[in-house]
């Protein structure tokens, strides 16, 4: 009965509760797009460098260097010499060492060459078709060949560099199989050995240079590395020592960087951190604001409805019924804007997410139930609820009311 009387009060004035319901449905919504990007973020991020402790390559940015071999999602910072990057490989301290080879892409998606080290780090497993064994076979991951259409037995010629519209390579590479779903960056790669990469930049040089055409077959031999070329080395160290020793010697004696993805990872979520708090600010000043909306429209509607309560006194009300109907009114606005506030985070990120998982290759899960922070928000909103309504339920309970029917 206080229920049904409390939405019809609320109902009474429809301009005071539309704009408290809106501000709490925008904080609300913020909070809790920003609370479920950070966790999903993170652990995405964290789950992709599983296993790797460091990663080599040509000198420029740590930061650039990570998100490029690791997520795919920036430049490379150059090629380094294979022959080179082999004495690390096998160095005492490394338990496992995972070659990349890439630069090249189809419609902006990267076309890694690797081994087969590379699919079982995120546990790959092949849902159609088969894995590659000859040069110039790829398997795709889940996500790209849903978006490109690529089935077992297609056909596609990469290009040079990320650019869909780039320079075209005039050897063709074929689909063997498609991998099963992961949530890891393979989502959105293809992936085949590194012989291919190699060969294609070898025929693509030799006709930029026009150098005789008749080439020695020993210079294209999969084990003549001498003038091959890696763009990353992804490295799994066999204990903390290496962490700390192997980085400096590499930086320090080569003309070739490593990189710590767990330090500079933590660098980029603690300059991401700074934008995310600012956002988060915001969003609890408007909650606070929505707050002083509900806490100034039921203080001027008790002025209003000082005789209704009145009335309900002497009709068998007693001051906690009063007071109920105040704070429940407050709470069912808050409720409602808290509700309204979820679905609108977990559209806004559904709307994002196509874009998320093309420029970051991740893989957004817009309608969890288990996000981060949602029970705690929605306490907190309740809270400013009950304080919005408390000066106004207090009033309630104090009325007078022989004073208030003899005026009226």
């Amino acid at each position: 009965m206080i229920l049904q009387l409390a939405i019809r009060n609320l109902l009474q004035k429809p301009l005071n509760t539309l704009l408290s319901w809106v501000l709490l449905t925008v904080s609300v919504g913020i909070i809790s797009m920003l609370l479920l990007l950070q966790e999903q973020f993170e652990k995405q991020f964290t789950g992709n460098i599983k296993d790797v402790d460091m990663v080599i390559g040509a000198k420029g940015s740590p930061l650039q260097l990570i998100l490029s071999a690791i997520y795919h999602i920036d430049a490379p910072t150059g090629n380094i010499k294979y022959a080179k990057a082999k004495k690390w490989m096998q160095h005492p301290y490394v338990e496992k060492a995972i070659p990349l080879a890439y630069g090249d892409s189809y419609k902006g998606y990267s076309i890694v060459g690797t081994t087969k080290g590379y699919l079982e780090k995120y546990g790959a497993e092949i849902q159609a078709g088969k894995l590659y064994k000859n040069d110039f076979e790829v398997v795709a991951g889940y996500s790209l060949a849903k978006k490109l259409q690529l089935q077992t037995g297609s056909h596609f010629y990469s290009t040079h560099g990320t650019d869909e519209h780039g320079e075209e390579h005039d050897k063709a590479y074929i689909v063997t199989g498609i991998l099963q779903p992961s949530g890891t960056v393979i989502d959105n790669l293809l992936i085949g050995n590194i012989e291919s990469v190699w060969k294609i930049h070898e025929h693509h040089h030799d006709d930029e240079e026009a150098v005789n055409a008749a080439h020695d077959e020993s210079h294209h031999s999969d084990d003549d590395h001498h003038d091959k070329e890696l763009t990353a080395v992804l490295l799994k160290l066999r204990n903390p020592m290496g962490n700390v020793q192997l980085p400096q010697m590499i930086n320090s004696q080569t003309n070739m960087m490593a990189a710590v993805p767990a330090m500079e990872m933590n660098r980029l979520f603690s300059l991401m951190g700074i934008g995310v708090d600012t956002l988060q600010y915001v969003s609890w000043g408007i909650m606070a604001l929505s707050a002083l909306s509900i806490f100034i429209s039921l203080f001027n509607s008790l002025k209003e409805r000082k005789y209704e309560l009145a009335l309900m006194r002497t009709m068998g009300a007693r001051r906690a019924d009063l007071l109920t109907l105040l704070v429940l009114e407050s709470i069912v606005l808050c409720v409602a804007g808290f509700i309204a506030g979820l679905l609108l985070s977990r559209l806004t990120i559904w709307a994002l997410s196509g874009s998320f998982e093309s420029n970051y290759h991740l893989k957004i899960q817009p309608w969890t139930l288990k996000a981060p922070g949602d029970m705690q928000l929605l306490g907190l909103t309740l809270l400013l609820g009950v304080l919005a309504a408390a000066a106004p339920a207090v009033k309630a309970w104090f009325i007078n009311i022989s004073e208030t029917l003899a005026h009226e």
